[in-house]
């Protein structure tokens, strides 16, 4: 075994070894905004009888549009009247206000424990109604139905999907060694409602969703050997995808969820990208380099895999066919002397990816048409980049203030926020596909 392989496997096995998170609620802190921010009012919504609801749909919303960074709602003890229908719109007070769009709406009573949530969206500026839809909600479904209708809002303003109703996934740790417990949690992009799926006393790492949302691919020590599951969320059921002697790691799902890529070693040291057919259990080797070969992610179409390759002496990106990995690999990045960790974007046109600077280790983004690099992040021990599913933004991992915390920033890098949690560590994000219409 060489010695660039010996250090490889243990660089990957210290890795494993130094997830570490608290399952704990996420609080989100805007650290970065934007001054052209559009000026929006979300009036709170009416609620007749003497039963408020828990959740305040209007602040959902409200919250929601701030935290895409491409809104700035009007502050609730700045509205001089709380209009509940478009008739009821004073639009020149609100054009005083320089609010330029404003949603309004209220709650109708649908039944025991049900509620039919109406509302409305209108341009301030000329008066156009530009939604109006009647959702019906059990209360417990309001905050579902809330994100949902910031998503129309968003769509509607900014002819991008919204991703409020999506999830996220993200490691944590709980304890303190050798006493650790090591858990896997789904919760919505918000970081409301967490839920932990997997809980095991040995490392868990390499969460990635399949494209319908329905499972998630994770490796566990739990038996101490890394092995490959996937797990479905409704039912918790699982099934072990793959437990070979040495690494099984890096899992990623096909865009069509019929394989996974992932990175197994041979006896003689040797890691490699593989593809895995989950129906036939079909294995197929893409890369045949003697170097670190891992960290697959598909092209939006599958016909090619990037990942990350110590080849060249240093990590680097490559490029290779998924119909021809026998033909050599094309290396994709050459600006600077480590680039790792590629994820493909939503429109297949960038890869965001981690790069070595000044700084430390950043989040990037590469134009996959003109090479240009873009730094996103400033932190030190930046890692783990994943993109919305609207392209929008990323979500990665950092540090602060010496514990693992969740980050967002805009895929311009113009808008930046904190997620972190109460208490704890908090370590590889991964976002989920938009839900189901």
């Amino acid at each position: 075994m060489t010695s660039i392989v010996r250090l490889g496997i243990k660089s990957l096995l210290i890795s494993m070894l130094m997830l570490a998170n608290a399952h704990a609620q996420l609080v989100i802190e805007i650290t970065q905004g934007l001054n052209d921010a559009i000026p929006i009012a979300v009036v709170p919504f009416g609620v007749p009888g003497p039963v408020v609801p828990t959740d305040d749909v209007a602040e959902i919303i409200q919250n929601d549009l701030a935290r895409s960074g491409r809104f700035a709602p009007l502050e609730r003890r700045d509205m001089i009247e709380k209009p509940t229908s478009g008739d009821q719109i004073q639009f020149s007070d609100w054009k005083l206000l320089k609010s330029n769009f404003i949603a309004v709406g209220k709650l109708v009573p649908d039944g025991a424990d049900r509620y039919a949530v109406q509302f409305e969206l209108y341009n301030v500026l000329n008066g156009q109604r530009l939604l109006g839809q009647r959702i019906t909600s059990s209360t417990s479904a309001l905050r579902v139905t809330a994100h949902r209708i910031a998503d129309l809002i968003y769509e509607q303003l900014t002819g991008v999907p919204g991703v409020f109703s999506t999830r996220i996934a993200y490691l944590n740790v709980e304890g303190v060694a050798p006493n650790l417990r090591y858990k896997l949690t789904v919760a919505d992009a918000d970081g409301m409602n967490p839920r932990v799926i997997a809980n095991s006393a040995e490392p868990i790492m390499s969460p990635a969703w399949s494209p319908d949302g329905n499972s998630l691919a994770y490796v566990s020590f739990e038996n101490k050997m890394a092995a490959i599951y996937a797990q479905t969320l409704s039912t918790g059921s699982r099934v072990k995808v793959s437990a070979r002697a040495g690494i099984n790691g890096a899992p990623t799902w096909s865009p069509d969820g019929k394989k996974i890529a992932l990175t197994l070693s041979r006896k003689d040291g040797d890691v490699d990208v593989y593809t895995l057919e989950l129906a036939s259990q079909m294995l197929t080797r893409m890369t045949f380099d003697p170097a670190i070969d891992t960290e697959p992610s598909w092209s939006v179409d599958g016909s090619k895999l990037y990942f990350t390759s110590d080849r060249s002496g240093a990590p680097q990106i490559y490029e290779i066919s998924t119909t021809d990995p026998r033909a050599n690999p094309r290396r994709v990045t050459f600006e600077g002397k480590y680039n790792a960790r590629p994820r493909v974007s939503p429109d297949g046109k960038t890869l965001a990816l981690i790069t070595q600077t000044g700084n430390g280790f950043n989040v990037a983004t590469l134009d996959l048409k003109t090479n240009a690099m873009q730094v996103l992040t400033r932190g030190r021990q930046d890692e783990s980049p994943s993109y919305a599913p609207n392209g929008a933004q990323l979500i990665y991992a950092t540090q602060d203030r010496g514990r693992g915390i969740l980050a967002l920033v805009s895929s311009d890098g113009r808008f930046q926020q904190k997620m972190g949690a109460t208490s704890g560590d908090v370590r590889e994000p991964v976002w989920g596909p938009l839900p189901a219409k």
